[in-house]
């Protein structure tokens, strides 16, 4: 389901050290602030133990960074997406590079998020990968070439033609597909040839966490996606 807007600055907080204890709601909160001020689409992925928390604070789009192929009930451990839907969480990271899962259970999440009404972003590390993913109509894919994530080389100038290739393939299977494009962003400018590539937004995670200042890195790298609102 498509509850979103692009161009998109998502923000996967993983479970880095600068996150701990009440620092997930802080950098959702600034966020907030990023996105009132340039109004920018920006989603954060917090750990899932604050999700609920900071749902009911912000009023910015909080996404799970995981999401299980699992059902209601006997299912100890799992987040289902039923759960994620009862917390108001509008959509979840699925199969990023470190939380893989085939290519079956991406599917069957891509139909349980549509069927209640949770949008799907889906990682993938290949246009191999991009191309049988786009065949399941997720809402959105992004492209991450794994070898460059938290590398601080930026897929847009290191490996440009794997975002306009994953946005060609994804546009002749099903053109309502969104591409985003993650791995090594730090720059204003990184983002900005990102874009020009047709990516409809960045996937972001040590690029804004380990800055020192996370207002200021946020305002720079959602800036460049002000032109394309």
């Amino acid at each position: 389901m498509k509850n979103y807007r692009t161009p998109s600055l998502v923000i996967n907080l993983k479970n880095y050290a600068e996150i701990y204890s009440n620092y997930s709601l802080d950098i959702s909160k600034i966020s907030e602030s990023v996105a009132n001020e340039t109004s920018v689409e920006i989603i954060v992925c917090p750990p899932n133990p604050v999700l609920s928390k900071i749902i009911d604070i912000v009023n910015i789009p909080i996404y799970a960074q995981h999401v299980d192929d699992s059902k209601i009930g006997s299912s100890t451990g799992s987040i289902v997406p039923e759960l994620l839907k009862s917390i108001n969480c509008p959509g979840s990271l699925i199969n990023h590079s470190e939380k893989r899962i085939p290519l079956d259970e991406i599917e069957r999440l891509i139909m349980k998020f549509k069927e209640i009404e949770l949008t799907s972003l889906v990682c993938a590390q290949s246009i191999e990968e991009v191309e049988k993913i786009a065949k399941l109509n997720p809402d959105i894919i992004a492209i991450e070439p794994p070898e460059l994530i938290g590398s601080g080389r930026a897929v847009s100038k290191v490996n440009p033609k794997i975002i306009s290739d994953s946005v060609g393939v994804v546009n002749q299977i099903n053109n309502n597909i969104d591409v985003l494009c993650g791995a090594g962003i730090m720059t204003a400018e990184d983002v900005s040839i990102a874009l020009e590539l047709g990516s409809k937004g960045i996937l972001i995670a040590s690029g804004i966490i380990q800055a020192n200042d996370w207002k200021n890195k946020i305002i720079e790298l959602s800036t460049p996606m002000k032109n394309y609102l």
